[in-house]
């Protein structure tokens, strides 16, 4: 299966930029959109957030030199930040200051699709598979910063939406639990059926609506 990860490893900056596209040739026009995705109806595509823990440095201890395990988010925590977090399989985002869960409990052993449409199984998520990991970390200050102010902003995190006035759009995916085969673990889509957000935790979707 093809998904699109979104992923920064190893990279000191990224360029800002105002408007995004990703899967198509524009942003919608006259949208007040950072960040777009591919959005026909035939979208089987969703994102995955980033792969971390609020818990530093635990359960698997990370090592700065060979990169292997997790060492944590670190710094400052903005509102709105998304991960899934490592330590308890949860999609999670910043709000008010706290974590706010967004996924149930997946059981083991689960088995997921990698990169190369490959089985990888995990008997629990704080052993991490080096098929997926490849010793791949990220430096300290790797971001990319999308909007107006991009080239001043200074929040935390490996991808920011600077703007005031503009938002990003999630894929836009007609029943994702059906049409999503093989979901990587904290995967988001909005179901244009269901007409709610629909998060994957590894073993099952949870769709929310305000």
């Amino acid at each position: 299966m093809k998904k699109l990860t979104i992923i920064v490893l190893g990279l000191l900056s990224i360029p800002a930029f105002s408007q995004i596209a990703i899967g198509k040739s524009a942003v919608t026009a006259g949208s007040n959109v950072s960040l777009e995705f591919y959005d026909n109806a035939d979208n089987t595509k969703g994102i995955v957030v980033p792969w971390t823990t609020t818990v530093a440095n635990n359960p698997v201890a990370y090592n700065a030199t060979t990169g292997v395990g997790y060492r944590g988010i670190q710094g400052t925590v903005a509102d709105g930040t998304l991960i899934f977090d490592l330590s308890d399989k949860k999609l999670k985002y910043m709000k008010s200051g706290a974590w706010s869960d967004l996924t149930g409990s997946p059981t083991f052993p689960l088995t997921v699709k990698d990169s190369s449409n490959n089985d990888v199984v995990f008997t629990q998520f704080n052993a991490i598979n080096s098929t997926l990991q490849d010793n791949a970390k990220e430096v300290n200050n790797a971001k990319s910063a999308i909007g107006t102010n991009a080239a001043t902003d200074t929040t935390s995190g490996i991808l920011v939406l600077t703007d005031t006035n503009r938002a990003m759009v999630l894929p836009k995916v007609a029943n994702p639990h059906l049409n999503i085969i093989n979901p990587a673990p904290g995967m988001m889509a909005y179901d244009t059926v269901k007409k709610q957000l629909a998060v994957y935790n590894g073993t099952v979707w949870s769709f929310w609506k305000p």
